[in-house]
């Protein structure tokens, strides 16, 4: 039935969205303004400790700032209570005493005819479950004690059994007076203009009923008893009230279970493993229905949870459907909602898991679950041996390739960084000579003079290589005490003097790692003021920061510039000053990091190697450490960014 948009917005108008909602939440006082209209709450749609479910009278609008969850007086009728959006329509108008609009004939008959398929469905369900506890169910009950399910799980998921007759669903429903096409429009018959006499669909199976969000069966699923049945599982076909892709098995009895964000929905593979789940206790998962996942599946559970576990069989095709469902989420990634993957002890399903080990076997799989970034990570990783140039050169086009599908640009940003600090570890760890310098690798130093050089250097000996002393002076090798690392404050800050810059050069900034904690936040900050992709002034992103409480910082970081005297960093620099001293600073700080890195893993293996015993490695690895060394000594000595930069050559202006 339709309903024209100046009805629709009478009811929205006369009914305050807060007293809909309102029936089904508890209004948080410390948040809640209600003479204005402004309520918040815990999210009815899934578990939370605070309040982030918010709505609001004037606009008639609720929104959860935790599952994303949104939109009106109707939506959440159907949604939370599971009417119908007539049923959602015809409550409202009775509550506000206003007579429904004569109906649409076609909308009329068309409701009338999916409200009549599921009385059809209904009776289908009661009819199976009647054959499962009579003579011709004795197999298949003898089959689910087998399986170890209760008489209680049986009732509880409302489980039947089609008999092996071509007809027999049929005479019973055409003798309660069921017409045949409302049997064939269920699916609940083969038939065709090839087909002389419809039969019955699921035949000599154990039944189960697929419920929709509104707990009300729209389909089947069938397990053959016959092991020589062409399909081991059959479903029901496409219909007007069952679309595959959009229904996941269970779900509605999964998100009512789900009280708060420590509970994570969990996605299995079939029928029987939610079914042994539930017997165990976890009543918290669901099932794709003999497919792999979709997006529209994938969707219902971040309607519920922000996590949703993944939760695959430890075989060869478990490995497919985890690799399928890390190329469905990639694209789909939205800021707070990810997935995570966990694999099973090869050859055992949830069922044989809880069977063999109990809930707290199941609950450890769940609870060592891994983050969507470290799967692409080992499913790539693991693919081969990267000891070439150009096999490694493969594998970061690989995963070029794989972060590109990403659509939102902060997610990507944070891949590609979190992708590239592996790589770094990932190679270097590939070229560790642990054999005392025998075998080649970049690790593998002549030990003949240079732990003499270090020395020499260290004790500021003729050979030492010390960074010159106007670099000293401007702080950017080694940073003050009561300040931020200065090299690191001068980037920062030179971006918010010339933001031009985060989109001009966008791919090459998004790879600056910064130490300071302080200013991580403040580098975040300046990355969202241009997330939109507009270019902003300085004055721009200084008001952006401002309105969030970062002048305090900014002015801190000024009077720390001027202190140095890096007028190149100022707003009034020349940007191609600007620019030319923040990539040569910016190539400083990156290869610094990266050799800091190198020194602590050269550390550390120097460590386990001495408490091993292995002295063959030792001297090679203090050769290799050495080396890394004087290349930090060596980056020193170079003035990436130095007093009067721009101004010696004629773009910039030295401030007073």
């Amino acid at each position: 039935m339709r309903f024209s948009n100046n009805f629709l917005d009478e009811l929205r108008d006369r009914i305050p969205i807060s007293e809909v909602i309102g029936r089904h939440v508890t209004w948080d006082r410390k948040k809640t303004n209600a003479p204005r209209g402004d309520f918040w709450a815990c999210c009815p749609f899934h578990g939370e400790k605070s309040p982030s479910f918010h709505c609001e009278d004037k606009k008639g609008r609720y929104y959860c700032f935790g599952c994303g969850e949104k939109g009106d007086h109707f939506k959440f009728l159907t949604s939370y209570e599971g009417l119908s959006f007539v049923e959602a329509v015809t409550r409202l108008a009775d509550q506000a005493g206003v007579t429904l609009p004569a109906p649409d004939p076609e909308s009329a008959r068309r409701e009338q005819k999916r409200a009549t398929l599921e009385d059809v469905m209904e009776m289908a369900t009661c009819y199976f479950e009647q054959q499962l506890q009579q003579a011709p169910g004795a197999k298949a009950r003898a089959y689910l004690r087998d399986r170890g399910l209760s008489g209680k799980t049986i009732s509880t998921f409302r489980l039947g059994f089609a008999h092996d007759s071509r007809n027999a669903l049929k005479e019973y429903l055409s003798q309660q007076g069921v017409d045949k096409g409302l049997i064939e429009a269920c699916g609940l018959v083969v038939h065709g203009p090839d087909i002389a006499v419809s039969y019955d669909r699921f035949r000599d199976r154990i039944m189960f009923p697929i419920p929709s969000s509104r707990e009300k069966t729209i389909a089947f699923g069938g397990r053959a008893m016959d092991p020589s049945a062409p399909a081991k599982y059959l479903n029901s076909n496409e219909t007007e009230l069952f679309h595959k892709s959009n229904v996941l098995f269970n779900y509605a009895r999964a998100r009512r279970s789900i009280k708060n964000d420590d509970i994570p929905l969990i996605a299995v593979e079939g029928y029987m493993d939610v079914i042994a789940l539930h017997q165990a206790g976890i009543e918290n998962a669901v099932a794709p229905l003999g497919t792999a996942l979709t997006e529209n599946q994938l969707r219902l559970l971040w309607r519920v949870s922000n996590q949703p576990v993944l939760c695959f069989d430890g075989d060869g095709a478990g490995q497919r459907a985890a690799d399928r469902a890390i190329d469905l989420a990639l694209p789909m990634l939205a800021p707070g909602k990810s997935v995570r993957f966990a694999v099973l002890p090869e050859g055992k399903d949830p069922d044989d898991l809880v069977k063999e080990e109990g809930r707290s076997g199941f609950d450890e799989v769940i609870k060592n679950a891994r983050g969507l970034v470290e799967m692409v990570w080992s499913r790539e990783a693991d693919r081969g041996v990267y000891d070439t140039p150009e096999a490694k050169a493969d594998l970061e086009k690989r995963f070029r390739q794989i972060i590109s599908v990403i659509q939102d640009e902060s997610i990507k940003h944070h891949y590609q960084q979190d992708i590239r600090d592996r790589l770094r570890g990932f190679f270097s760890s590939k070229n560790v000579n642990r054999g005392g310098g025998q075998g080649g690798g970049n690790r593998s130093f002549n030990n003949g003079n240079s732990q003499k050089r270090y020395q020499n250097g260290r004790n500021g000996g003729a050979g030492s290589m010390q960074a010159s002393d106007r670099l000293r002076r401007s702080g950017l090798v080694s940073g003050r005490s009561d300040l931020p690392l200065s090299r690191e404050s001068a980037l920062v800050f030179t971006i918010i003097s010339h933001p031009h810059m985060l989109i001009d050069d966008f791919d090459i900034l998004m790879e600056l790692e910064l130490e300071n904690k302080e200013l991580q936040r403040l580098w975040q900050i300046m990355q969202e003021a241009c997330a939109s992709g507009n270019r902003l002034t300085r004055d721009e992103m200084v008001l952006y920061l401002t309105q969030r409480d970062m002048e305090p910082v900014i002015e801190r970081l000024e009077k720390q510039m001027r202190q140095l005297r890096l007028w190149q960093v100022m707003a009034d620099a020349a940007p191609e000053d600007a620019r030319d001293g923040f990539m040569q600073a910016f190539s400083l700080n990156q290869r610094t990091r990266s050799l800091k890195w190198q020194k602590n893993e050269l550390e550390r293996d120097i460590a386990i190697a001495t408490e091993e015993g292995d002295e063959n490695s030792v001297p090679g690895l203090i050769a290799a450490l050495h080396q890394v060394q004087e290349e930090v000594i060596r980056l020193e000595s170079q003035e990436a960014i130095i007093d009067g930069f721009g101004v010696l050559s004629g773009r910039g202006k030295k401030q007073s």
